[in-house]
């Protein structure tokens, strides 16, 4: 198997969790105005440090397949 495939595909899959997070946060969102931070305003900020997260993995899972290759 090759060295970075693992947190490649691992990544992927956090990556794709983030988005459907975001999604499902964007639709339920009813822009209210309040100032304090609850479960609506929380979530979209969650889900875009958890599609960080996959993105570091795809991104450090390539590297460690095209160093593998050299």
């Amino acid at each position: 198997m090759r060295e970075g495939l693992i947190p490649t595909v691992l990544g992927t899959g956090v990556a794709a969790t983030g988005i459907a997070l975001k999604t499902m946060a964007m639709r339920d969102d009813d822009m209210d105005m309040s100032d304090r931070m609850d479960r609506d305003k929380l979530m979209p900020l969650v889900a875009a440090g958890v599609i960080g997260f996959g993105l570091a993995h795809v991104v450090l899972g390539s590297i460690d397949m095209v160093q593998d290759n050299k």
